[in-house]
């Protein structure tokens, strides 16, 4: 018989707050980029405020991805990339830091969690540019995706706190196990931490019910459009194996999304090269 483990929502808060720093430097520069005001200025500030963050924001920066070169300062990082690209320097170096350690509980090593964040976030961001949904909370979304898992790994390392790890044999779906184990599932658990940490409002309700498991979930275009993105990450091996229940990508789901077959294809193709180019700048 399983043992629920009810965890409370003051818990999975102050699990969150020891994750690292980049996650409330990403929450800042996404209120930061839908303020019109915000000035490119504000934006150095931020991401120099961080020294270890600041020295790979650089480094990538003269990687082939973003084309700089000479790139000695955030500052010059900051005004030779510019708004535009912005979001992507700051997530790939935060990917980077954010996967450094595997989910034990899932079954996930470090390697496969860094790969599903860049390729979901890459894909989500190449589909709302094909389908005019919003790229940057897209981005974001497809970025920050797995962050419940994240949160329940880190919990079920407490004292007095060992539930049982998941095991494919067993549980169709993480979210069954989730449930099961810790009366909660990731994604409820990731719209609960980015509604706290003030990322758009979108985010967090796009992952929330990106599974599309529940009648009206595929009402609004983005937790659709996540899906698909999930669903392209599944078809080259970039996903996780608690997850693949969900993936079927379906005409239903495109029209959801706002999306055609061939908007699907040119998707594919982009996704692949800013993937490709973020990891030869990350050096994997």
């Amino acid at each position: 018989m399983s043992v629920v483990f009810q965890i409370s929502r003051e818990r999975l808060l102050a699990t969150a707050r020891a994750l690292p720093a980049e996650m409330q430097v990403l929450s800042r520069l996404g209120e930061m980029l839908q303020d019109v005001n915000s000035g490119l200025d504000e934006i150095s500030i931020l991401l120099r405020h961080d020294v270890a963050l600041a020295s790979r924001i650089v480094r990538i920066s003269n990687s082939p991805m973003f084309g700089c070169g000479g790139v000695a300062s955030v500052e010059e990082a900051v005004n030779r990339v510019g708004f535009g690209e912005i979001l992507k320097l700051v997530g790939t170096v935060s990917a980077a830091r954010l996967a450094a350690h595997a989910l034990d509980s899932y079954g996930i090593s470090a390697q496969q969690l860094r790969s599903n964040m860049l390729y979901g976030a890459f894909a989500s961001e190449a589909l709302a540019q094909v389908s005019g949904a919003d790229a940057r909370s897209a981005y974001l979304a497809g970025l920050l995706r797995p962050m419940g898992m994240m949160v329940l790994d880190r919990a079920t390392r407490a004292p007095g706190f060992r539930p049982a790890r998941y095991a494919t044999g067993q549980w169709t779906t993480y979210s069954a196990w989730e449930g099961a184990t810790f009366g909660v599932d990731n994604c409820e658990v990731a719209s609960l931490i980015l509604d706290e940490w003030r990322f758009p409002k979108a985010v967090g309700a796009s992952i929330r019910t990106h599974y599309l498991s529940r009648p009206g979930d595929m009402e609004q275009p983005l937790p659709a459009l996540l899906n698909v993105a999930s669903g392209l990450a599944s078809r080259v091996s970039r996903s996780f194996v608690g997850e693949n229940h969900w993936w079927n990508i379906t005409d239903e789901k495109l029209e959801a999304a706002g999306l055609s077959v061939d908007d699907f294809e040119l998707a594919i193709l982009q996704t692949e090269a800013a993937f490709d180019a973020a990891c030869a700048a990350l050096g994997e």
